[in-house]
């Protein structure tokens, strides 16, 4: 693959330059993640970025300018388009972000923030923090301003999270989430 200066450009079997593809995905939750789908709108209108842009904005109220667009996908459009992305976004749900890893992808994870009423509470903040920590397996956003400078150097940032063994480790990281889970509701229980 080459480079340049607004992204990173794929090449098809003959060798031609085509360009990739950055799928974002918000979810299904009823509360707005306008933050994010307004950022990624932004790098998109700066022309930061020549890739297709796709947008899963959900319950959100700002509606993208820049990006192509659905509220909602159906479960087929969502693996499609996982599939065919260079670049996932996702916001911090698990079962999201574990389906971008059972492609073999490495997602950038931007969790909702209670702050900004994306969400009741921080618990994505919180969770995709103990999965960066531990897991080392998604890149954490917790700032959208530095959304364009994980996005212009993801393909190095994947290289060096991978082991080099190129091979999958969904079943150690499926059993070490499990702990983590685990761990966070014993740590619950026993609050109360």
């Amino acid at each position: 693959m080459g480079r340049d200066e607004k992204g990173i450009q794929a090449c098809n079997k003959f060798g031609e330059h085509i360009l990739s593809m950055i799928f974002v995905t918000v979810g299904t939750h009823e509360q707005p993640f306008n933050r994010l789908i307004r950022e990624i709108d932004r790098i998109k209108a700066q022309g930061l970025t020549d890739e297709r842009v796709i947008v899963q904005s959900g319950y959100s109220t700002y509606k993208p300018k820049y990006c192509e667009s659905h509220e909602f996908l159906s479960y087929n459009q969502m693996q499609e388009l996982m599939e065919e992305a260079h670049i996932i976004i996702t916001h911090g749900g698990p079962s999201t972000f574990m389906q971008v890893l059972q492609h073999g992808k490495i997602p950038i994870v931007v969790p909702r923030m209670s702050e900004y009423h994306e969400h009741v509470n921080d618990h994505q903040v919180t969770f995709s923090r103990e999965v960066s920590l531990k897991m080392r397996n998604i890149i954490l956003v917790d700032d959208v301003a530095k959304l364009w400078s994980i996005i212009s150097r993801y393909d190095d940032l994947v290289k060096t999270m991978d082991d080099g063994e190129g091979g999958s480790h969904n079943a150690e990281f499926n059993l070490n989430l499990q702990k983590i889970i685990r761990n966070l509701m014993d740590g619950n229980s026993s609050r109360k």
